[in-house]
């Protein structure tokens, strides 16, 4: 005897599988709106006061300590404020690392990670002492260039101010490495600081904080 027809599935699951696929299709295309414009607003403030204070350090050693010591303190308000944006957002609904948000991320934090290593291996912490004019010269540009490639990749998925953002970042970081008649603090100020208080402040109008 023949095997019997298998059943064709139910409607109803037809139909779930379909929305299913449609709403993931939908989630990767999707922007990540995220990005909070005052988390921006307020870490610039940091960085301008980080660049006040490094501008007057008499060592390279306590010029790179005021840069280090503002940066996580930085990075953990901007954070805080995403996921705070991010929850408010999905309101109990949904999941907090969306694909956007995931493919946000992890186009963002490899150039950060890389920038942290250079850092490492250029101030040579087990050496006798750190070469001022190299250290307030180079880093200044590596930072800014490092994290401009972080903002512009990440920004692809995100909205257009993003990318944008990054793009001065990289152009600023371009000016620290060959125009070294400029203070490179000056430079960190205008990135870290006045680029992040702009974009952010517009961000914040233009997509809900």
């Amino acid at each position: 005897m023949a095997d019997p027809t298998p059943q064709p599935p139910a409607l109803h699951d037809r139909a779930l599988q379909d929305l299913s696929f449609i709403r993931r299709t939908m989630e990767g295309a999707a922007s990540f709106t995220d990005v909070p414009g005052w988390g921006l607003v307020a870490t610039g403030g940091i960085a301008l006061a980080a660049a006040f204070v490094a501008d007057r350090q008499p060592t390279a050693e306590r010029w790179l300590a005021a840069w280090l010591l503002a940066a996580p303190v930085a990075a953990g308000i901007g954070t805080a404020m995403m996921v705070a944006k991010m929850r408010r957002r999905l309101r109990g609904d949904g999941t907090l690392l969306s694909t956007p948000a995931r493919k946000f991320l992890f186009g963002f934090w490899p150039a950060i990670l890389v920038g942290a290593l250079l850092t490492l291996a250029i101030v040579d912490v087990g050496s006798a002492g750190t070469d001022d004019a190299l250290l307030r010269r180079l880093l200044p540009g590596l930072w800014l260039l490092l994290y401009g490639i972080g903002v512009t990749t990440a920004g692809a998925f995100s909205v257009r101010a993003i990318p944008l953002m990054g793009a001065g970042f990289i152009l600023l970081g371009a000016l620290a490495l060959f125009v070294p008649a400029v203070d490179g603090d000056l430079f960190l100020a205008l990135g870290f600081g006045g680029l992040q208080i702009g974009f952010g402040a517009h961000i914040a109008r233009r997509h809900g904080g």
